[in-house]
């Protein structure tokens, strides 16, 4: 198989921990439903690849999220594959995580907006609100000896309200880490995020007390600025990327979200610039295309229509 060369670059952290969204984010926003089997052998495939963080599923109302409504079942499938603290669940509310407790996950992600107006339509709350429904899910998850992190939706950018300044960012991101997560995910959802945005914000977070190492960046590829965004994130001290396998994901309250990142995009370049990533990016192009063969449609992947074909 084709690699790329190898030229380090010292700008760039020595090694990247990928988070894997593809089962979760990547495949949420779906129409044909796709089996619970095939779910269970995706996060399988993906492990076999090398990725040591993957989001398996989401404990969402199963009317929320048609997709997902399958999470018990997946996790059932996995047993002990899909549980421990490099297997989050997405929880939703108090609800959603007495499901992912009684399933035995070792850890979960809860889902903010920095904007009041995704916050409605998402999660039916306002940003206060929102606030103090997470509450006590992260405090009871953190009693159980879960990890837990945090993601902000609409940090760069809203469909609705437009452009979103980046103290507003700030204000959101730090109100859910103080009640006690993890780790911060930063999301471009509907993917309008530049360089010099990604710059400015991560240089604000780290001014309020949030320094690159508690920080991933989630970029959709929406105007083709994934990769070069997450470039820029790295060279600001992140070490933590999310990224989904064939490019796939989208947001089912956010029309304009197109795809994740894709892994294979990501690896080729981190590998090309001597970035260790874990990843056999053979299996991982191998692993995409048998999905894209599974949803009836070629991958979106530039690296798995490459490598695919050759």
């Amino acid at each position: 198989m084709t690699t790329p060369q190898v030229e380090p670059d010292i700008t760039l952290p020595p090694a990247v921990r990928i988070h894997e969204v593809g089962p979760r984010d990547g495949l949420q926003n779906e129409a044909v439903v796709v089996p619970s089997e095939v779910k269970a052998e995706f996060v399988t495939r993906l492990a076999a690849c090398g990725l040591t963080t993957i989001e398996t599923t989401s404990f969402v109302n199963p009317s929320w999220v048609p997709q997902l409504a399958d999470a018990e079942e997946v996790l059932g499938l996995l047993g002990e594959q899909g549980r421990g603290p490099s297997r989050p669940v997405l929880v939703p509310n108090e609800r959603g995580l007495d499901r992912a407790l009684a399933a035995g996950v070792g850890a979960i992600a809860i889902f903010g907006s920095a904007t009041e107006t995704f916050a409605q339509k998402n999660l039916g709350r306002s940003l206060e609100e929102s606030v103090e429904m997470f509450r006590p899910v992260v405090a009871r998850a953190r009693g159980a000896g879960l990890r837990v992190r945090a993601y902000v939706s609409m940090c760069f950018g809203d469909p609705w309200e437009g452009p979103v300044p980046v103290p507003q960012v700030v204000s959101a991101a730090t109100r859910l880490m103080d009640l006690g997560c993890d780790e911060l995910s930063l999301g471009d959802t509907i993917g309008v995020g530049t360089t010099g945005h990604v710059h400015r914000l991560l240089a604000a977070l780290d001014a309020a007390g949030l320094p690159p190492d508690r920080i991933g960046v989630h970029f959709h590829d929406t105007f083709g600025q994934a990769l070069a965004n997450t470039m820029a994130a790295l060279r600001d001290g992140v070490s933590v990327v999310d990224a989904s396998a064939g490019g796939l994901g989208g947001c089912p309250y956010a029309e304009s979200a197109t795809g994740n990142l894709a892994t294979e995009d990501l690896v080729w370049a981190l590998h090309g610039a001597g970035v260790e990533t874990g990843v056999d990016l053979a299996a991982l192009v191998e692993t995409s295309a048998w999905m894209a063969g599974r949803l009836g449609r070629p991958s979106p992947s530039r690296v798995v229509q490459a490598l695919a074909a050759s």
